[in-house]
């Protein structure tokens, strides 16, 4: 999947039915038989690394091949077909998911996806966050695959002209999005903002910063109507109000707001690491000017929402055990160095962000990997596209003026615990 799997966008198909979900230890995918050729359905990859990655397999697994089907790049179009093909059932084309980071809890709930022997997988490699992605009540349902976090990204020549560091708090956020981007002719800050998926990444980040959270730990209680998700939407809804943060943002999603940095007509982006590698590749306007922090809260830095993607098997699944060894392969250190290096996604394994010769070639990473390690997810919730819809609506409100912080504030408590309730 894309850069945000991550990071994701708007899911659309609401109303999921839930079917109960496989909770027996015969309906684990372990050891034993299964095996044979197997179909990987993913979102479009735009970087064409997975043909590659999967010819290894292929050339030393002939009894195993696998298939992979291409989706839509769009997150939302991308569920929306795999929803469908799985409440086929035993109809189901696909054997292997890699699915957004904030369908697990839904596809386990719907009992669509099978719970896995955690002893088969090389979890205690991974960067610790990433892991709680793939579980869904207390089990493992999914192997995370890529993962992702939001970084500030910045021009530092500017910075360095006018002798002042990279903001690490809101405060000095604006203070130099408001001071010196003007003097440079640049806007100064911005994000995404469109009414999507991006969108409610954004929103979470500054509640999460503030000291905050949406939804309790499965999402059983909502936990929103606090000071400090009130101080989070206001921090975007004042940057628009006084023209720090341009109107144009509230279009943008994660490639227009990244055209607009790399075109050089912005002083600071939250984006995605991928923003970076390809502001900073050769011939973009701004290569050689780029630098990349964390990004930063109201008293230092702040909390990133944790991206990515995780692989799952289908509970129908033809071959669970071949499902299984497969994602083992994607998920190995070889692989994953290959997910970085191909695709210039972010891998899971702990070990490759401190790596010397990929940090040379991608100087991010350590920034990076700090960003994972202080990363919280998304709210886990059976119905995350509707509570989705919900962040993203109410708070494109606040921020294009139709109601206060306060208002936005006690109105998606109220529509959260309307969707807790159904």
């Amino acid at each position: 999947m894309r850069w945000t799997q991550a990071a994701g966008r708007c899911l659309l198909v609401l109303g999921v039915m839930l079917t109960g979900c496989v909770s027996s230890n015969e309906g684990e995918t372990g050891g034993g038989g299964g095996r044979g050729p197997l179909t990987l359905a993913t979102a479009g990859d735009l970087t064409g690394y997975l043909g590659t990655v999967l010819d290894g397999w292929n050339r030393t697994h002939p009894g195993e091949r696998v298939t992979l089907v291409e989706l839509p790049d769009s997150a939302d179009e991308t569920h929306a077909q795999m929803v469908t093909d799985l409440r086929g059932g035993d109809r189901s084309r696909f054997d292997v998911l890699n699915i957004d980071v904030t369908w697990t809890s839904e596809f386990a709930a719907a009992g669509w996806i099978r719970p896995l022997a955690e002893d088969r997988f090389p979890l205690k490699s991974f960067l610790e966050p990433v892991v709680e992605t793939a579980k869904y009540d207390g089990r493992l349902y999914a192997v995370p695959y890529v993962t992702n976090a939001g970084l500030l990204l910045y021009r530092k020549d500017i910075l360095a002209k006018e002798g002042v560091p990279p903001p690490t708090t809101w405060a000095e956020l604006e203070q130099d999005a408001k001071t010196i981007a003007p003097k440079y002719g640049l806007d100064g800050y911005a994000g995404q903002f469109l009414p999507y998926e991006g969108l409610t990444v954004n929103a979470a980040e500054t509640v999460y910063s503030a000291g905050g959270t949406i939804l309790g730990d499965e999402g059983d209680r909502v936990t929103v109507n606090s000071a400090a998700a009130r101080q989070g939407i206001d921090f975007l809804a004042q940057g628009v109000r006084e023209g720090w943060i341009p109107k144009a943002a509230l279009s943008y999603k994660e490639e227009e707001s990244k055209q607009a940095f790399q075109d050089g007509r912005l002083l600071f982006l939250r984006n995605w690491p991928y923003a970076y590698a390809v502001a900073s590749a050769p011939g973009s306007p701004v290569a050689g000017k780029v630098g990349a922090v964390r990004l930063p809260g109201p008293d230092g830095p702040g909390t990133s929402v944790l991206g990515g993607s995780d692989l799952a098997v289908n509970t129908h699944a033809r071959h669970p055990d071949s499902a299984a060894r497969l994602i083992a392969y994607l998920t190995s250190e070889q692989v994953q160095r290959q997910v970085l290096t191909l695709g210039a996604l972010p891998p899971v394994r702990a070990a490759l962000y401190t790596d010397p010769d990929l940090v040379r070639r991608f100087p991010y990473l350590p920034t990076l990997r700090s960003s994972v390690l202080s990363a919280a997810p998304r709210p886990k919730s059976p119905r995350y596209d509707q509570v989705s819809l919900v962040v993203q609506a109410v708070v494109h409100d606040a921020m294009t003026g139709h109601e206060s912080s306060d208002a936005a504030v006690r109105r998606l408590a109220a529509e959260l615990a309307a969707i807790q309730g159904r």
